[in-house]
């Protein structure tokens, strides 16, 4: 006879199997994410968008693969947020006239009842309103990790989505993760001057000759990198905090000419880089600045606007003394916009104005090279 407390007791679902449909859907939904992301952008959405979640590609999702209640609400924070963004933009002159996003799942590995998924966004925006040469379109590629939790009757929720660039992406709602402070004060480093965001910059035009640099060479590279990463060097992106910037930077930059000057790794006065080992100030954002100004190789700039070809942008997020990103010029319109490029997360062509619309309370220190 079977003991009493065993006729009342509830049985329990098998784990969810993940068959290639179920694993189609998570790339479908992740998708629905990020355009409806990207969508949030574009010029000419938003009142769409306001209606309500139907407009949303992410409402379409049901049943056995869909957003959990936490996430829905996380993502229709992400889109207002996304919304003021374009706003701000606008009113720095700056609109997107169309979008396109595609997702590419690259793993998914499940245990249990929790399976994590790894994609790759690709995404591509177009300006409004370009003029002659100017760039007609701005994209990046960024890399991100879903977690998905499967419920009692074996339904798949996305519970969490995870940048795993540490990037900078122009449809990235959140805050990038900071860069840790280095509190080195070996060789007393040179501080940099913050630069103005206010438009119009007073002028200040870039000698293209008396360097002696080829800056033409540092925007050939960094379009030609900016998503195929060069194999003479080696790759941080994912790697933690401050990812592949200024590794990139660097690269672009001697390029156009930027001379080595060996010694150790760890002294900011030194600058070199190859496939075995770099130098702090190579890779480092703040390393980089000391070198770059001790050096006078760069110097800084008042006004974000006065930036062109081959100079640098770095930024510091949270304003706590720490530059957290480095970004080269490869472009100036004649309207007087810098363009940029970056690693972490791989981008071309984004405007300065769209950093700024971004980040608006963030430290800005431009850089003439």
């Amino acid at each position: 006879m079977l003991p009493s407390w065993s006729a009342g007791a509830a049985s329990v679902a098998e784990d969810p199997k993940v068959d290639p449909a179920t694993k189609a859907t998570f790339q479908q939904l992740a998708d629905a994410v990020f355009t409806d992301r990207t969508e949030a952008l574009v010029d000419g959405t938003a009142s769409a968008q306001q209606k309500g979640r139907h407009h949303h590609k992410t409402s379409r999702f049901s049943g056995k693969v869909k957003l959990s209640q936490k996430q829905s609400r996380a993502e229709n924070s992400a889109l207002s947020e996304l919304r003021g963004r374009k706003d701000r933009l606008a009113k720095l002159g700056e609109k997107y006239s169309a979008a396109k996003t595609e997702v590419a799942l690259d793993a998914t590995r499940v245990k249990g009842r929790k399976a994590t998924v790894d994609v790759t966004e690709t995404t591509t925006l177009t300006y409004a309103k370009a003029k002659g040469g100017e760039p007609k379109t701005t994209g990046f590629q960024a890399h991100h990790r879903l977690t998905f939790q499967a419920d009692k009757q074996g339904d798949w929720q996305l519970t969490g989505i995870r940048d795993t660039d540490d990037g900078v992406a122009v449809n990235q709602p959140a805050e990038p993760p900071a860069v840790a402070p280095d509190t080195a004060d070996d060789g007393n480093p040179p501080s940099a001057t913050r630069s103005a965001t206010t438009q119009p910059a007073p002028a200040a035009p870039k000698n293209f000759t008396a360097s002696g640099y080829d800056y033409k060479a540092m925007a050939d590279y960094a379009a030609k990198h900016w998503n195929n990463y060069n194999p003479d060097y080696p790759d941080f992106n994912g790697a933690g905090a401050g990812g592949d910037c200024t590794n990139f930077v660097s690269q672009a930059l001697k390029a156009g000419g930027w001379k080595h000057v060996p010694g150790y790794t760890y002294d900011f006065h030194n600058w070199f880089g190859n496939s075995e080992i770099q130098s702090d100030s190579f890779v480092g954002v703040n390393e980089f600045s000391w070198f770059a100004l001790s050096s006078k190789r760069a110097t800084g700039l008042a006004n974000v606007y006065q930036m062109d070809v081959g100079d640098v942008l770095q930024v510091d997020f949270d304003r706590d003394g720490s530059k957290d990103h480095s970004m080269i010029v490869n472009y100036r319109s004649p309207q007087g916009v810098p363009y940029l490029t970056y690693h972490s997360t791989n981008t071309y062509n984004r405007s300065v104005a769209s950093i700024i619309a971004s980040y608006p309370t963030a430290y800005y220190y431009a850089y003439r090279t």
